[in-house]
């Protein structure tokens, strides 16, 4: 036991070598909502007009600085372990069409089992309409946990959607028989892009985009460059470069083990299975992530900013091409953060997690 703790210790010593902490004095924090259930995803609008999801199944608004009652129109979802309403995105034209996204856990009909699914929607005033599902995730599972859930639109404006390997389906993220452990690409519309990676082999779903992932909690566009956040087992947390057709190695490498301390995998490393660029050991436990191109905070432009909730923060990631060169925490004293934003003025925003969780604007003083 003795030497297992000092194992740890070490570990956690060599993966933390040349972080930095920010202060937080720097800051000035304004709670814009609170008292809220399970704040999951957050979609920027304007700097007064910003959408979110609560998990527990609730779209909510911030209206001109104000928040509404929850949107109706929402369909049924899950709320369930780790399911329930999860991602939200606008649509690329949101201003004129307001259309919008949403991924979210569903319960089968009549059955026990459940899957992910994304619809699109308009939001008129505070209602939901022209409700459409255009992603449904194939097979179903008996979990509740590792939904991913998280979208992107590429610059053709298709639809990338993260989806987990569902706890006890991680073989299954080697497959493409599956969506287990997947990034996929759809049109909007639901259709299946001509030029998907597997969209002409056999026993392959045409929707896979990559494959490998264990539960994928971020994934963002920064001008025709996808980057990916993976929340990995006890260590192993990952930040990818996406790339049509490749394999991220779970669960066959790893950085992390299980949770009971058993290895996954003796291989960190393998050929034809991309390699992260970066990975924590131990777990940050990460939720959400944006890419910084504002000036407000003016030596943050260029960074990736990711939220954390173990023990609960932003890391701050310094990238040069696909390398991060810096490693810094910021806003370590607001607990466990599920996501974060960016307005256009460039403020931060940030939802803490949990019953009563807050949404939260950040400003330099």
């Amino acid at each position: 036991m003795k030497v297992s703790k000092f194992l740890i210790i070490s570990i956690s010593l060599i993966a933390s070598f040349g972080i930095k902490s920010d202060t937080n004095s720097n800051y000035e924090y304004k709670v814009i909502a609170e008292g809220l259930d399970r704040p999951w995803s957050l979609a920027v609008i304007d700097d007064d007009n910003i959408i979110f999801t609560e998990l527990s199944g609730s779209l909510r608004q911030i209206k001109n600085g104000k928040l509404l009652d929850p949107i109706s129109g929402v369909p049924k979802v899950l709320f369930k372990g780790q399911g329930g309403l999860s991602g939200v995105l606008l649509d690329t034209d949101f201003k004129k069409n307001k259309r919008l996204y949403m991924a979210f856990s569903a319960r089968d009909e009549n059955k026990r089992t459940n899957t992910l699914k994304v619809i699109s929607a308009v939001l008129s005033d505070n209602k939901l309409i022209n409700t459409k599902e255009i992603f449904k995730a194939f097979p179903s599972r008996n979990t509740a946990l590792h939904y991913g859930a998280k979208m992107t639109l590429l610059d053709d404006n298709t639809l990338l959607i993260t989806s987990g390997d569902g706890f006890n389906y991680r073989e299954k993220a080697q497959a493409l028989d599956n969506h287990f452990g997947k990034i996929l690409r759809i049109n909007t519309d639901g259709s299946i892009p001509e030029d998907n990676p597997y969209v002409n082999q056999p026993n392959a779903l045409p929707e896979i985009w990559s494959y490998g992932h264990r539960n994928p909690q971020g994934i963002l566009n920064n001008r025709g460059k996808i980057f990916g956040l993976e929340h990995g087992p006890m260590g192993g947390d990952e930040v990818n470069i996406i790339e049509p057709g490749n394999n991220y190695g779970w669960p066959v490498i790893t950085y992390g083990k299980d949770y009971n301390g058993a290895t996954i995998s003796p291989f960190t490393k393998m050929q034809g299975m991309e390699q992260p660029i970066k990975y924590w050991v131990p777990s940050i436990a990460p939720s959400g992530m944006v890419f910084y191109d504002k000036k407000l905070f003016s030596d943050w432009t260029g960074s990736l900013l990711i939220s954390s909730m173990k023990p609960g923060s932003v890391r701050r990631l310094e990238v040069n091409g696909d390398t991060i060169t810096a490693e810094h925490i910021v806003f370590e004293d607001l607990s466990r953060i599920r996501d974060v934003a960016v307005l256009p003025n460039g403020a931060i925003l940030l939802a803490t997690d949990g019953s009563g969780g807050e949404i939260i604007s950040v400003k330099p003083k």
